[in-house]
């Protein structure tokens, strides 16, 4: 490839040069060097940055570099995000706010000359959320990052060749943005502008490319492929690089043998940068120039290129380090915690717990509720689903406390078990500790949310998945969990409330109530609602595909 440094980017264009399949390096050129001149007019000191489309990130990053303004990249663009980071920056930009890509950057505009970038002047705050949920802002420079898109060149330029990337995870953060945006840059390879979260929407666009592509994917994505895609058709992949936590063993084994390739891990934070990679078995290698050590707990530390010159990280990830460089991960020593004076540590337990067969996944977090004591959050597996749901809760939370006594001692076993189809990762393949233990502390489920919700001619249209830990559940039935018809009835009326205005406030009775099959943990249930208003009846019915579950018109009146 003929390869552009970072800091060299907006020097000479090049029109042959793809950026995405309907932008070329000369339009990327003119269009930065416009927005930079228009955020230097303004005064721009400090750009937040928050653009789904990879391009128009590229675009403002390399605008804002060349007017010589520091460039924020907030983790989300929640309200309270905003208001957050108010204080850090002059502008945000984004898709839709006040400021918008599109307009600050007017084709007509004038335009800032070409000139190299300072690699030690122009810098990149990334906004990441800490276990407190607090921003937690890490500045780099754009020759640490200029250093990292070089060596990954290195490694696997040849490799992946003229290579479409595509990838599932957002551009806001270090991974991401490195992956999908610079490296594709530098090295003169196309890429998507949008993520592309789900399994069936990667393969589509990745077919289309036409041509040779790579993966830039998380754990989350790569667990849910499933057995439904092209494999066949997707053996084109040049390379699978996942990062944002551990790739279970099974999972990397699966797509090896479906790829005929391992999956390439990347190992490492916003903080360090990229660490080290691994394809299959345990043993991670370090990046070149990345130098490692340990403190006396057994935590890894570092330098790196991806470092301030002289800084060494000290990591709470606890390894055992190889006479050969390569190294091992044990688990994250801040996740190791004190009950009764006992130390546990979480990703061991984790680990053993999600060997069984009936869970995919799991979490464990530490509930206070006067004495403190473990709960575990765990995805069942299809096996496991079929378990609940002939056996009940009770036979499975408790062969899974069994399975997990033989690994620890009895004040380790979770009292509190949370069971989910699969556990809440954003789209980073991130779950917060501090996420797991608010979701631990909050009651099991007894309402459903929709799926969707589409009206047509005065009839709603539901789509609703049956929470597989429903609070309604319980003793309805101890074996066989059956949603009770009254829920049924409860969750129509509830959810009609939300979406058809002006309904009668008081339950007046049941008109034609119907239950002809049972409803069960896991159900992906369609719900149709329509009101008469004249009459006062609210019809409903629950189906499961074609069959009908229940149905029946509700009777509401005014208030007394």
């Amino acid at each position: 490839m003929n390869w552009l440094p970072l800091e060299h980017l907006l020097l000479e264009a090049h029109p042959g040069r793809a950026v995405t399949a309907d932008l070329n390096h000369a339009q990327l050129r003119q269009h930065a060097l416009q927005l930079a001149a228009e955020l230097q007019s303004r005064g721009v000191q400090r750009l937040a940055l928050y653009l789904d489309d990879a391009a128009e990130l590229a675009i403002a990053l390399l605008a804002a570099w060349r007017a010589g303004i520091t460039v924020l990249l907030p983790a989300d663009a929640q309200p309270q995000t905003r208001q957050r980071m108010s204080t850090q920056c002059d502008l945000w930009l984004d898709s839709s706010g006040v400021a918008t890509f599109d307009g600050l950057l007017n084709a007509d505009s004038a335009a800032l000359p070409p000139a190299p970038l300072d690699l030690d002047q122009c810098r990149l705050t990334l906004c990441t959320s800490g276990s407190s949920g607090e921003a937690k802002l890490i500045d780099k420079s754009l020759r640490q990052l200029a250093n990292e898109v070089t060596a990954l060149e290195q490694l696997w330029g040849e490799q992946l060749g003229n290579a479409t990337i595509l990838g599932s995870v957002a551009t806001q953060h270090i991974y991401g943005l490195l992956f999908r945006v610079l490296w594709p840059l530098c090295a003169g390879r196309a890429f998507l502008r949008r993520a592309q979260p789900f399994p069936e929407d990667l393969q589509r666009e990745s077919l289309a490319t036409g041509t040779a592509f790579v993966w830039v994917a998380s754990p989350a994505l790569l667990k849910r492929m499933g057995d439904n895609l092209n494999w066949p058709e997707l053996r084109a992949v040049r390379q699978v690089f996942s990062s944002g936590g551990a790739l279970p063993g099974e999972t990397a084994t699966e797509l090896h043998g479906l790829l005929g390739q391992w999956p390439t891990e990347i190992y490492g934070s916003s903080e360090t940068g990229g660490i080290a990679w691994r394809q299959g078995g345990e043993l991670w290698t370090p990046f070149v120039d990345v130098e490692l050590g340990q403190n006396a707990e057994g935590a890894l530390h570092l330098t790196s290129p991806y470092l301030p010159a002289g800084h060494r990280e000290q990591t709470a990830d606890a390894v055992e380090l190889q006479a050969d460089g390569r190294f091992a991960l044990r688990g994250r020593l801040d996740r190791i915690i004190k009950l009764e004076e006992k130390r546990i540590s979480l990703p061991m337990l984790e680990q053993a717990l999600s060997s069984h067969e009936w869970l995919s996944d799991a979490r464990l977090g530490v509930v206070q509720e006067g004495r403190a004591y473990l709960g575990a959050l765990v995805a069942l597996s299809p096996t496991g689903l079929h378990a609940l749901r002939n056996q009940g809760r009770k036979t499975v939370t408790g062969t899974l406390r069994r399975h997990l006594a033989d690994h620890c001692e009895a004040i380790a076993l979770p009292r509190r078990w949370r069971l989910l189809a699969q556990l809440p990762y954003n789209n980073q393949g991130k779950l917060a500790q501090a996420s797991v233990e608010a979701l631990l502390a909050e009651p099991r489920p007894t309402q459903v949310e929709p799926l969707s919700a589409v009206e047509q001619d005065g009839e709603w249209l539901l789509e609703l998945d049956v929470p597989l830990d429903l609070a309604h559940f319980t003793g309805h039935f101890p074996q066989t969990p059956v949603l009770p018809g009254v829920v049924q009835v409860d969750w129509a009326q509830q959810l009609a409330r939300q979406l058809i205005k002006d309904l009668p406030p008081r339950f007046s009775g049941m008109e034609v109530l119907k239950f002809q099959q049972l409803v069960r943990p896991g159900d992906r249930l369609q719900l149709t609602l329509r009101f008469d208003a004249p009459r006062g009846k609210l019809y409903f019915t629950f189906r499961n595909g074609e069959a009908a579950c229940s149905s029946g018109r509700i009777l509401l009146g005014p208030a007394q």
